[in-house]
């Protein structure tokens, strides 16, 4: 593991250039990836993010010796993504599949167990199911708080060491056992894609009390919540996550979760961090970000990685 990034910080960014706003051609993105995984940043960066529609096309752009780890965003049913997978070419590992379970104005049950029959057919794989942040969500929570093993599997870092995740209560679910997570949108293209800091200290607090990690996505371009002049939508910092959920795993209440979620001063956000550098991170898997030097050059600004500013 790097020195210059912390253990808090390891495979804190998903590597998601294909996707919005910044939509990478996947030949940009794979020699991208390849050049964030040699730097000496690397432990911050999490697997190449890919639509599953993109796997057949990914074998093309590897060298015959080259190895590389995705995560797989489900834009095919789960039958036909079984089918991907088994077609995956065998440089390409798949660390994890990520997949919404509903719209915002459906039950997400449904949706959930059907993902957790995917998860079933696919042993070890790690599962992410997008949860709307509306109807159903605490039902949701407490169907994939059934589902967690007692220990959940570690998250790799770039350099291979292993960050584990807080682990769920055991019940007598019917997929008990399965590494499924869950993650929400914290930004998008409309306002109401934007939770506000009490909704998300909610979510938050509910996974943390329910033993369940989580993955964020969307709007997480910067560590300090701030207002992006183009759109006029307040954005969350992914600073002010970080100290939210280190805040939310000592105990705090939603009221306290929520002010640092809210804040915009970054001294509140920094020294919890920094004081917590060399420990597993808690609840939160991370959040991917189709810029990775965008988050780091603002976590060397913070003084939170200890590297220049040649990236």
């Amino acid at each position: 593991m790097s020195t210059q990034v912390p253990r808090l910080l390891a495979g804190l960014v998903d590597d998601a250039a294909v996707f919005p706003p910044g939509s990478a051609t996947l030949p940009d993105a794979v020699a991208g990836h390849r050049r964030h995984r040699t730097r000496w940043y690397a432990d911050l960066v999490g697997p190449l993010l890919l639509p599953a529609t993109a796997l057949t096309d990914l074998a093309g752009l590897l060298a015959p010796d080259e190895r590389i780890e995705v995560g797989v965003i489900a834009d095919v049913p789960l039958d036909r993504l079984d089918a991907a997978l088994a077609g995956v070419d065998p440089r390409v590992t798949v660390r994890q599949v990520e997949a919404a379970v509903g719209r915002r104005s459906e039950d997400p049950q449904p949706g959930l167990a059907e993902l957790l029959a995917f998860a079933a057919r696919h042993d070890g794989l790690a599962v992410h199911a997008e949860i709307p942040l509306t109807f159903g969500l605490m039902g949701a929570l407490d169907t994939l708080a059934e589902t967690r093993s007692v220990q959940p599997p570690p998250v790799q870092s770039a350099s291979g060491s292993s960050v584990a995740q807080s682990s769920g209560p055991r019940t007598g679910a019917a997929h008990r056992g399965l590494p499924v997570a869950a993650k929400f949108r914290t930004g998008g293209l409309a306002a109401e894609l934007f939770p506000t800091p009490t909704e998300l200290a909610a979510v938050i607090c509910a996974c943390r009390d329910r033993g369940l990690a989580f993955k964020l996505t969307a709007g997480l371009h910067h560590a300090v919540r701030h207002r992006d002049p183009e759109t006029g939508f307040t954005h969350h910092g992914f600073g002010n996550v970080l100290a939210a959920v280190l805040a939310a795993d000592g105990g705090a209440d939603v009221s306290r979760v929520a002010a640092l979620l809210a804040t915009t001063d970054p001294v509140p956000l920094v020294e919890p961090a920094r004081a917590a550098r060399d420990r597993v991170r808690p609840l939160w898997v991370g959040y991917g970000s189709c810029s990775i030097l965008e988050p780091l050059t603002d976590l060397i600004r913070l003084g939170l990685v200890n590297g220049g500013y040649d990236v």
